[in-house]
């Protein structure tokens, strides 16, 4: 098990200190830091998503103006 130090503001401490006393602080941090690691693979997974899909939009055809118009009025009384 490894040991690592951080610099926080003291408010921050005393209230974490507050919330989680009686506690094991260690199993808390570890678990905040868990939780920040699957949010950020997460973003990173929706960020490539994004990319994947607006690249696939350049290979689209685009509908005419003209086209698109006809299909909404398509079947209008």
């Amino acid at each position: 098990m490894a040991t690592m130090n951080f610099s926080i503001p003291d408010d921050i401490r005393d209230a974490f200190n507050r919330e989680f006393s009686g506690q094991n602080k260690s199993a808390v941090i570890a678990r905040l830091m868990q939780q920040a690691i699957a949010e950020a693979d997460q973003q990173r997974r929706r960020q490539a998503a994004f990319e994947q899909l607006t690249a696939a939009r350049a290979e689209r055809p685009a509908l005419t103006e003209a086209a698109a118009r006809a299909s909404r009025e398509f079947g209008r009384p």
